[in-house]
């Protein structure tokens, strides 16, 4: 354990987080930059007088569960929560769940695709970014609950709107079989992950189809390259599907693109305009 580059990570970090950013008021007469040390300790579930005298560099090595505790109070991304552990003196074990935190340089490929609809997948199916396009073709998912923004619990218990599952794209059962496999696979990698012991737990009192195929042990997907968007209001949108794999997150981007000069280049270029406004809705 090296109690003094500890100490120096912990300060670092505990300043560079805003009260804001964790939920807290500002309040007045804060003298020191980020958050104080009893907020920290507070939000980490440990005392105060303990995490003191960690950034004093004068207490016992923390416990895995003190670190977790740390890693969550004071946001770190999974790089730093290694760092974190490696100073403690206590190597991480494997992430317990999913990354969710996504690349800068990710979120500014997403704006830089004006004519392609794009979105950031978890290990769990779970959309955490998309770019307007893809809202419009798909759905506006920031004035969705995190919960139901991901596509396998949308695929397997809905809601289908007018009948369409999974926004009407042509290949969703197909969608559905493959997701199951690759979620299987998923399970494997995170066992310990509660969320996902959940979400699976879900799936399978809630759909027969997704139990039934859960129950085959399938662990591999055969890639979809081409699929129709049948979208309510400018109709069959035929995309390529190219996807790409962000392996240190265990994420993926999925880009959707029409070939140019096509109806559907044409209804992706009017989708961008509009965004997502319901054109079937008089003014």
């Amino acid at each position: 354990m090296d109690r003094a580059q500890l100490a120096d990570f912990l300060r670092g970090r505990r300043e560079r987080i805003t009260p804001a950013d964790v939920g807290l008021p500002a309040g007045p007469r804060r003298r020191t930059p980020g958050l104080r040390r009893e907020e920290v300790a507070q939000l980490a579930f440990i005392s105060t007088e303990y995490y003191t005298r960690l950034e004093q560099a004068r207490g016992p090595r923390p416990s895995r569960e003190v670190l977790g505790g740390l890693t969550r109070a004071l946001r770190l991304s999974d790089v730093e929560r290694d760092h974190l552990h490696h100073l403690a003196g206590a190597p991480p074990g494997p992430p317990p769940g999913p990354s969710r935190e996504i690349r800068p340089s990710i979120l500014a490929l997403l704006r830089r695709l004006p004519l392609a609809a794009a979105i950031v997948l978890s290990a769990t199916y779970e959309v955490l970014a998309w770019n307007d396009l893809a809202a419009a073709l798909m759905e506006d998912f920031s004035a969705l609950p995190r919960r139901d923004r991901n596509l396998v619990r949308r695929a397997f218990l809905g809601p289908r709107p007018e009948g369409r599952r999974l926004y009407g794209v042509s290949d969703a059962d197909e969608f559905a079989a493959s997701a199951v496999r690759k979620l299987r696979a998923t399970a494997g990698r995170y066992p310990d992950d509660p969320e996902l012991t959940a979400l699976i737990r879900e799936l399978l009192d809630g759909s027969e189809e997704f139990a039934r195929l859960w129950a085959a042990h399938d662990v591999c997907a055969a890639p979809m390259l081409c699929k129709t968007f049948r979208h309510p209001a400018v109709g069959p949108v035929n995309v390529n599907c190219d996807v790409l794999d962000i392996s240190d997150r265990d994420q993926q981007v999925v880009i959707y693109t029409a070939d140019p000069g096509t109806p559907s280049e044409n209804a992706l270029r009017l989708l961008s305009v509009v965004g997502t406004q319901r054109m079937d809705v008089p003014l």
